[in-house]
């Protein structure tokens, strides 16, 4: 048997890890052994494992003694996180192995955003304008200063929670509420971020940065829903996007302006006139299936792109093919219980386009809506379809979800959603 090097994965074990990053440990297993580090005893991970151990990777000396007991049994040729709450924990891991890593204080600029946003400035790459309050007088000042409509969101957050657009000063109280909630949650900072905001098209920049050069795989249109939140509803890869040439720059001065040498980015902007202006760069692949959409549409595989990268090894990132993916999450009208989910009989054996169709919640689950939900409270599963082009996986996205039934039994004060999905 070839050899096989040994890579050590620190991951979150939840409902949400196993729906949304089961084929990053997948392809990671199909070219390394796989060791993990999780909270909690694995049980969908285990085919993929040659071994684990449990701890917290939020608590710096558990996750370093498990990870000693892992490299006392197996030569760990590299160390990696997709969980965002993980990256500063696993990179002063990684320099405490001494195996390749960016540096702690790198992953401690991206998950701040207003670290962030001083350095986007520092170097010319256009963002957003951005001041961090503690109360809501001094983001009543900065959003005068900036003027309406603005955006408050956490310093250190994921996921679009606490994130949200408010449109006059007698909605800012509330608003400011929502997103101090959220805020106070985050490791890496605590901090309400007031910005400006950014009128147009949202979309991702995933990128490949190895030994200092950063290449551009793809790039996700991306559908935003649920006014005045954030949610992601649905996502679209066309490896011949000509929208590539017009981000890749920007994507690419961010990524550098953020310190990062090595690695998989997830880069996400917004297209105001046309031109690209940052949000935020993830140093880690992109959530919602996005690294599957990349693999669907170009064949490069994000997930064992990072692992390569974590073992200092260069990464292939040559095309094998060139077409579209799209994926649909699957919200509910309203907050509730849910009392059916299921595509209609024999469409799936009849849309051989239709990649997957996913439910991780179940009939009698609850379900909640921003503001007093977010993302992993309301998701009910998604639709992957593909395409030659991404009008047609997003139009195929259509046609499974008209043949898909959700029934939610709402709760008493639940108020229906704008799902604005096209």
């Amino acid at each position: 048997m070839p050899f096989r090097p040994v890579v050590l994965i620190v991951a979150a074990a939840d409902m949400e890890a196993e729906a949304y990053r089961a084929y990053c440990l997948e392809n990671v297993a199909a070219h390394y052994d796989v060791v993990l580090i999780t909270d909690a005893e694995p049980t969908w991970e285990r085919p993929y494992l040659l071994d684990w151990e449990v701890a917290d990777p939020t608590d710096q000396a558990a996750l370093t003694a498990a990870a000693l007991a892992l490299t006392e049994r197996y030569p760990v040729a590299g160390v990696m996180t997709w969980t965002e709450w993980y990256l500063v924990p696993v990179a002063r891991l990684a320099r405490r192995l001494g195996l390749p890593t960016p540096g702690p204080e790198v992953m401690q600029g991206c998950r701040n955003k207003a670290t962030s946003r001083a350095l986007f400035a520092r170097h010319a790459v256009p963002s957003a304008t951005s001041n961090g309050v503690r109360t809501v007088a001094e983001a009543a000042r900065a959003a005068q200063h900036i003027g309406y409509p603005i955006v408050l969101k956490p310093a250190a957050r994921a996921g679009s929670a606490g994130v949200i657009r408010v449109d006059t000063p007698e909605e800012l109280p509330d608003a400011y509420a929502f997103a101090a909630q959220a805020a106070r949650l985050g490791a890496e900072g605590t901090e309400v971020l007031v910005e400006e905001y950014l009128d147009g098209p949202e979309v991702s920049v995933e990128c490949v940065t190895y030994h200092g050069t950063t290449t551009v795989v793809a790039v996700t249109r991306k559908t935003v829903g649920l006014p005045p939140y954030f949610e992601e509803i649905a996502h679209a890869v066309d490896a011949a996007d000509p929208l590539l040439a017009t981000v890749a720059p920007t994507a690419q001065a961010a990524v550098q302006a953020l310190g990062v040498t090595d690695g998989v980015s997830h880069v996400e902007l917004r297209l105001v006139d046309g031109r690209p202006r940052l949000i935020e760069v993830n140093a880690r692949l992109g959530g919602d299936m996005i690294g599957h959409l990349v693999h669907l549409a170009t064949g490069v595989d994000l997930a064992r792109v990072a692992a390569d990268i974590a073992c200092g090894r260069a990464p292939d990132l040559t095309r094998t093919h060139s077409r579209a993916a799209a994926i649909r999450m699957i919200y509910p009208a309203h907050s509730g219980t849910l009392t059916a989910r299921h595509l209609t009989d024999g469409f799936a054996e009849q849309a051989p386009w239709l990649e997957r169709a996913h439910f991780h919640r179940d009939v009698g689950d609850q379900l909640m809506l921003p503001p007093d939900g977010d993302l992993f409270t309301a998701r009910i599963g998604f639709l992957i379809t593909t395409g030659p082009t991404a009008d047609v996986a997003r139009d195929r996205s259509q046609e499974a979800y008209r043949h898909l039934t959700v029934q939610v039994a709402p709760h008493p004060t639940a108020v229906p959603a704008q799902d604005s999905a096209t």
